[in-house]
């Protein structure tokens, strides 16, 4: 016993915290068997390039918009109820996707089937911030990232069978009935939650968005510019990978759904030890290894292309940087939380993304104008504003280490001559 509760105090296992990591499980395990192939279903129902981009920016923005209504809800209904109803709209829009075979669907079906992945991510920080102590934050947002990931390394190599066998339209609608039926087991689990008593006042109910953005201090402005040019870097190539994957490099679904494997495997190896070491010796450098894997990732599938005898080892690789990414955004996730104001930090958390997320949207728009040019050109940009967005944060964080010095030296020199 005392072995076990050794353990649950080293990852942050509160009882809230394990009944979260079990629906984030169980919900992911039903999205991630069809989710990845979205842009592959939509080529299948006859959409366009720029209607698979414009899913792809509904996407991003859709979860800007979300995300600080999701804050406002779990700050004012708390997380149990808030969990409910994001799950429950999630599950009206995989309905709508299945009945109605058509990419119209899809894109009228995102507004809802993305509240769970949209709307709880606040909340997640949020109860992550009520739940731990500061100083186990990167640990508590690490052990649901690499249960977010589980799912992930099976579900899309079993979906990728249904599409072998299946058809990619008719294997996708099977994932999708699957999907439902998951996350309406989910409910009974999310019903466990219980409220975190708060010592902090009741957030006020007049506080607006941008009081919220007003209370973002300087190294927490300075992080969301950082990665909004890191995202940029993600979201042009993010819709065309598995299309690239499958129709430039030839490799079939179920090899996809290998790839992902790998990726979430890389991802799970690194997060655990990378979010300890950072609780414990700084956050700032892990940072920095992950915005150099974000911009490291689409020139890795260029070279994929260029050596076609070794494609699908060098994709292998490709795939296990992009899982590196991981390495250090747990840590970015605890800065966030610990800039925030604890009694607003849903609506703080809501606010940084919708920002960060409304902006990069335009990065998908301007990813489909690329790849319609050729795919080297979506993917030499993605790079070229990874390495901008890489720079300028690795800038920033040494102009703070130096007017800390700065302060220290001056707080010095005041005692000194007291």
């Amino acid at each position: 016993m005392r072995a076990l509760k050794s353990l649950a105090d080293f990852f942050g296992l509160k009882r809230n915290l394990v009944v979260l990591l079990l629906a984030i499980f169980v919900i992911g395990a039903g999205e991630e068997l069809w989710m990845r192939f979205v842009p592959k279903y939509l080529q299948a129902l006859g959409a366009s390039v720029f209607v698979i981009g414009l899913y792809d920016a509904l996407r991003t923005l859709l979860g800007a918009v979300y995300a600080y209504p999701g804050g406002v809800i779990v700050d004012r209904w708390g997380h149990r109820r808030a969990f409910l109803a994001f799950n429950i709209v999630s599950i009206v829009g995989y309905a709508l996707v299945l009945f109605v075979p058509h990419w119209g669907a899809v894109i009228a079906g995102m507004f809802l089937f993305l509240s769970w992945t949209c709307f709880s991510l606040p909340a997640t920080f949020s109860l992550v911030a009520a739940a731990l102590e500061a100083n186990r934050h990167s640990m508590g947002i690490g052990v649901q990232s690499v249960i977010k990931r589980l799912p992930i390394m099976i579900a899309p190599f079993l979906g990728g069978l249904l599409i072998d066998r299946f058809g990619v339209i008719g294997g996708v609608r099977i994932a999708l009935v699957l999907s439902i039926v998951l996350s309406g087991a989910t409910i009974f689990v999310q019903w466990q939650i219980r409220e975190e008593p708060k010592e902090e006042k009741a957030p006020d109910k007049h506080w607006t968005f941008w009081q919220s953005l007003r209370e973002f201090n300087s190294p927490m402005r300075q992080l969301l510019l950082s990665d909004i040019l890191i995202r940029f870097c993600e979201r042009i190539p993010y819709a065309w990978v598995v299309i690239f994957a499958m129709d430039y490099i030839g490799v079939n679904a179920k090899q996809v759904g290998v790839l992902t494997t790998v990726e979430m495997l890389a991802a799970t190896l690194c997060i655990i030890p990378a979010s300890h070491y950072a609780d414990r010796y700084g956050r700032e450098p892990f940072v920095i290894v992950t915005f150099v894997m974000f911009t490291l990732f689409p020139i890795s599938l260029l070279i994929s292309h260029a050596f076609p005898s070794y494609s699908f080892v060098l994709l292998v690789v490709a795939f296990v940087i992009r899982g590196f990414k991981e390495f250090g955004d747990t840590s970015r996730k605890a800065l966030i939380i610990g800039y925030c104001e604890p009694a607003r930090c849903g609506q703080m958390v809501g606010a940084y993304y919708l920002v960060r997320d409304l902006i990069v949207s335009v990065g998908a728009i301007f990813g489909a104008y690329l790849w319609d040019v050729n795919p080297n050109a979506n993917f030499l940009g993605a790079t070229a504003l990874g390495i901008v967005g890489t720079i300028f944060y690795v800038k920033t964080i040494r102009e703070q280490r130096e007017e800390a010095l700065e302060d220290l030296k001056e707080e010095i020199s005041r005692r000194r001559f007291r």
